[in-house]
């Protein structure tokens, strides 16, 4: 291809996917306590929700070098690679995308690459990802690419239901939502990380009455596209289905794990509802 695809582990993408788009995944890191694993190398999500349940203290993440970006450039680039487009989580909520920026600046003109803030998170960046990745092996240019994500960005939607704040509170990720905190045991909060950073959503008092919201507010955006459930080590996955079946058949909605790069900050049973309105 021509134009290839390079992206972050905040986008979710699972292993088989990645390798069949021919998308570079650049991994973050994460730390409990004194332990350093690599996202998707040393954690599986599965591994990650597990040891998020038995260490005493909450995990910490951290943007990949510059260095893990100007790799992943060069090789393909070396592979024949013509031009990359390298979509990247929210600058709002990571240093990920400056570390991506520093890579093009070291590459000193060895290749074109242009760096796209996705101002999303998990399948919301994933999908932005993914139709980049589809138009390039379809033979879109470097342009048509980049115009395809960036008119994909203002019109990403992420909802999600949390189980608690604590994970978002100690990263330093918590924003707009800090207000509620101090409800933490009368509610289970909703939070909308559509424009880039993290913002109160909702309220609601149980898990149940989350879910609903949260298939309401996919539902008051009236025509959508690219639908996904996304959870971490969730039980009620199928419940969620159930609720959005009037907004869209089962068959078109993705659903997938959100990996250590959120769950980190999400915290364990986080529901996540991500979605493009059409245009």
């Amino acid at each position: 291809m021509a134009v290839r695809v390079v992206s972050d582990s905040a986008c979710d993408l699972p292993d088989e996917m990645a390798a069949e788009l021919g998308v570079e995944v650049v991994p973050l890191s994460i730390r409990f306590g004194d332990t350093e694993y690599v996202d998707r190398l040393d954690l599986t999500p599965a591994a990650f929700y597990a040891k998020l349940a038995a260490s005493p203290t909450l995990p910490e993440t951290a943007a990949p070098s510059p260095g893990a970006f100007e790799v992943a450039f060069r090789s393909l680039f070396d592979a024949g690679a013509d031009a990359v487009v390298c979509v990247n989580i929210s600058s709002s909520l990571s240093a990920t995308m400056q570390s991506a920026r520093n890579a093009v600046d070291a590459l000193q003109g060895a290749g074109d690459v242009r760096v796209i803030d996705s101002r999303s998170v998990s399948w919301g960046l994933g999908s932005q990802v993914v139709a980049a990745a589809r138009a390039a092996a379809d033979g879109a240019g470097l342009e048509e690419v980049v115009a395809l994500v960036e008119d994909m960005v203002p019109r990403t939607h992420v909802y999600c239901a949390l189980d608690t704040l604590e994970n978002l509170k100690k990263g330093g990720r918590i924003g707009g939502a800090q207000a509620l905190v101090g409800n933490l045991l009368s509610i289970k909060p909703v939070i909308d990380v559509s424009s880039g950073e993290v913002e109160e959503a909702g309220k609601p008092r149980t898990r149940s009455k989350a879910l609903r919201f949260l298939a309401e507010r996919v539902a008051s955006h009236g025509a959508v596209e690219n639908l996904a459930v996304m959870h971490g080590g969730a039980s009620d996955v199928e419940q969620f289905l159930d609720l959005l079946a009037p907004i869209c058949p089962r068959e078109r909605i993705h659903v997938g794990e959100i990996g250590a790069t959120i769950g980190a900050h999400a915290g364990p049973r986080v529901m996540g509802a991500t979605f493009q309105r059409k245009s």
